[in-house]
């Protein structure tokens, strides 16, 4: 017996129990089905076969397209083990269905498998090449070299890519417009570039009856063959402009004139240019070359039309250059392409006539200032007006006129223009600010219209001991019994200004008998200490002061400085209850010295 046999052999290599592979009963070829077929239904597709089938076994298919979605696409007879296909098929949707076979008893227990079946969709040309994109746009730069890649376009087909169902060719079947060539385009049949075939010196915008062309593309499947399936797609192209024309004045010489004086725009220049507008090779970029000394022009572009706008930014004046002669130069924003150049239509020459205006008188100096001392006596001279007209080729008189003198202390004789006072000044008066008082002055000449000019007077006033000095603060505040007998400190101010204000002399009035109650102790220049001698009685008070300025007279101020006593408890100072004035401190310093003499 060979079995034993091999069994010890087995044993004596080591190798132990070999495996024993079963031989399949079931027998499962691949099957197909062409896609879209017809009623009727169910149709067989193949056969699965069991070696060891009996009679109480049956076959069992599943998988998806049976027991699972999409259900019920195929079945198995359980007894002969055809396979039916139970509808028409899409192999859009579905290629392959992957399903498994087994033979089972009865009751369903497997017997062998499952082994796997696998049903292929044999593909129809049941679909047409579709385009990405429902128009393609694209463009191409004029004067382009013969073969230049304008675009690709590209198209897909759902069918089996394996198969001549879904390989493309391309075709350009219509051109719109057809001129200069009806193919001016041509496109690669396998990878869908489109390229330019017509030669650059056409390919010119400027010349061109359009610069946009319409392709009519097909795609067609089936390797492009009659029996193909087709789409249909439009591709726009732009022929794109490049700088190859330089701008030319429609004129090569302009006229302007303009007002002396004025400013703003005096002309436009017009220029031709056969680029694109929307681009930078037709906007064009002006420049003044000669002409302009003062830098009293400048020329901008206007950029709705393209032209030049020449303007006048400093006013011009008659009297001294009547006549202006500019050269302009005209460019555009992009280079221009190597072989291409700005010829002499590129230059244009503009006249400028200055026009003569009647000038108003100007003011010299403007303003004028002067200097005078306050409180000088009424219809004194302050200044004379000088105003001259700049039109020096005219013989015109001038007028003088008060404008504005906001304290009324001034007048101009009309013809002279000498300004004299018609009132006191004040240098104190709040008309004038830092010591200035300023007048608005007008001159008329008598051109036709007549022109006026404005001219400013300041005046600086000299300060005079006009004002007395004067104290401040006019109350103080003092505890009945506070230890501290310093009541206030007091200062002095005065309108006047130095020399004729501070140091000021702080003393005591001039009643007698003060002295034995109140001290001035001076601080500083401006401020002195007032200080009671002895406690004082809860009442109101009235301390006569006298302030001296240090001008030249010297002027005095006596001023009362009300002093009220008041009881003071718990840090709380109590002054409702203080009596009413005791007369004035003339009469309490008269007591005084009454009980002295008593005494």
């Amino acid at each position: 017996d060979l079995f034993p046999l091999l069994s010890s052999g087995q044993e004596i290599l080591g190798l132990g129990q070999l495996p024993y592979r079963k031989r399949r009963s079931l027998l499962v070829p691949p099957m197909f089905v062409p896609e879209n077929q017809r009623p009727p239904f169910p149709r067989a597709i193949g056969m699965v076969i069991s070696a060891d089938m009996q009679e109480n076994h049956v076959f069992r298919l599943t998988g998806r397209g049976v027991d699972q979605d999409p259900k019920g696409v195929f079945r198995i007879d359980r007894l002969t083990g055809e396979v039916a296909v139970l509808r028409a098929l899409d192999r859009e949707e579905i290629a392959i269905y992957h399903l498994e076979v087994s033979t089972t008893d009865l009751s369903g227990k497997v017997v062998e498998g499952p082994v796997a079946l696998e049903v292929s969709v044999i593909d129809q040309n049941d679909n047409r090449p579709i385009f990405q994109e429902a128009r393609y746009a694209g463009e191409v730069l004029e004067g382009s070299p013969t073969g230049t890649t304008v675009m690709t376009m590209t198209a897909y087909d759902a069918d089996d890519p394996s198969t001549e169902n879904a390989v493309l060719r391309y075709f350009i079947t219509k051109q719109s417009p057809d001129k200069p060539s009806p193919n001016m385009f041509y496109i690669d049949p396998e990878r869908g570039d489109i390229v330019t075939v017509i030669s650059p010196t056409l390919l010119d915008r400027e010349t061109l009856p359009t610069t946009q062309y319409e392709l009519e593309i097909v795609a067609k499947d089936m390797a492009g063959s009659n029996v193909g399936l087709s789409g249909t797609t439009t591709a726009t192209i732009t022929i794109t402009d490049k700088n190859d024309h330089a701008p030319e004045f429609t004129h090569s010489l302009f006229q302007a004139s303009v007002d002396e004086g004025s400013t703003g725009v005096i002309v436009n220049l017009t220029v031709d240019d056969r680029d694109d507008p929307a681009t930078g090779a037709w906007r064009a970029v002006y420049s003044i070359i000669n002409g302009n000394v003062g830098q009293s022009f400048e020329v901008q572009t206007n950029p709705d039309n393209n032209e030049g706008m020449v303007s006048v930014v400093k006013p011009l004046d008659y009297e001294n250059t009547a006549y202006h002669t500019l050269l302009i130069r005209v460019e555009n924003e992009d280079p221009l392409v190597p072989n291409v150049g700005y010829g002499p239509s590129s230059t244009a020459t503009v006249h400028v006539t200055v026009m003569d205006v009647n000038e108003g008188p100007v003011f010299f100096p403007d303003p004028m200032l002067v200097t005078k001392r306050e409180n000088v006596p009424v219809g004194s001279f302050v200044a004379t007006l000088n105003a001259t007209d700049p039109d020096i080729l005219q013989t015109q008189s001038i007028r003088f006129a008060l404008l504005d003198d906001p304290a009324g202390w001034l007048t101009v004789n009309p013809v002279k223009g000498t300004v004299n006072t018609t009132a006191i000044l004040d240098r104190e008066s709040s008309f004038v600010h830092n010591n200035m008082y300023s007048a608005v002055f007008i001159a008329i000449d008598n051109g036709s219209p007549a022109a006026t000019g404005t001219g400013t007077l300041v005046i600086t006033l000299e300060d005079e001991n006009d004002n007395p000095p004067y104290l401040y603060p006019s109350v103080a505040r003092i505890c009945e019994e506070a230890k501290d007998l310093n009541v206030m400190v007091v200062g002095g101010r005065d309108k006047d200004v130095f020399p004729n204000a501070d140091p000021f002399k702080i003393e005591l009035g001039k009643q007698p008998g003060l002295e034995k109650t109140w001290k001035v102790t001076t601080v500083n220049s401006t401020h002195s200490q007032v200080t009671l001698l002895h406690s004082l009685k809860r009442a109101n008070y009235q301390l006569p002061l006298l302030v001296t300025d240090s001008g030249v007279p010297q002027l005095s101020n006596s001023t009362e400085i009300k002093v009220q006593v008041c009881t003071c408890k718990k840090n709380k100072m109590d002054c409702s209850s203080a009596w009413a004035v005791r007369g004035n401190l003339l009469w309490l310093g008269l007591a005084l010295a009454l009980f002295s003499l008593q005494c």
